[in-house]
């Protein structure tokens, strides 16, 4: 006895059409996140008790302005995607399930968009 639907089986695609796809982006942000985590120390190392002025002018720098925002957004992505397996997984009522992940993703949003508009003014000098 077949369950899928003639479309499901045609396209091949399971009941969610999506997990590998979250699996993946998870994995690679995890990657990308060994070696901007690793950038992120050894910047925070260096720049530690220097005057206000230095470390805005390290971060004109467009170069590390660029990495500092790739650190962001990389761990902010992962974070978002753990934080919605653990929701799935453990939280059973879909209501509460359907808006703690919605407010995982505002709240991922919210201080990607707090941290990009602090790494842009100080890039450009504000």
């Amino acid at each position: 006895m077949e369950l899928r639907t003639p479309l499901g089986r045609v396209l091949g695609l399971g009941s969610a059409k999506q997990g590998t796809d979250h699996f993946w982006r998870q994995r690679v942000t995890a990657v990308a996140n060994l070696f901007l985590i690793t950038f992120f120390v050894i910047f925070i190392v260096v720049y530690n008790g220097e005057p206000h002025a230095v470390v805005t002018g390290a971060l004109a720098n467009p170069l590390i302005a660029v990495l500092i925002g790739l650190v962001v957004l990389s761990a902010l992505i992962h974070m978002r995607l753990g934080m919605q397996v653990i929701i799935e997984d453990y939280i059973h009522n879909e209501a509460i399930k359907i808006l703690l992940v919605m407010a995982n993703t505002f709240f991922a949003i919210a201080v990607g968009g707090l941290c990009l508009f602090a790494v842009l003014k100080l890039g450009f000098g504000g």
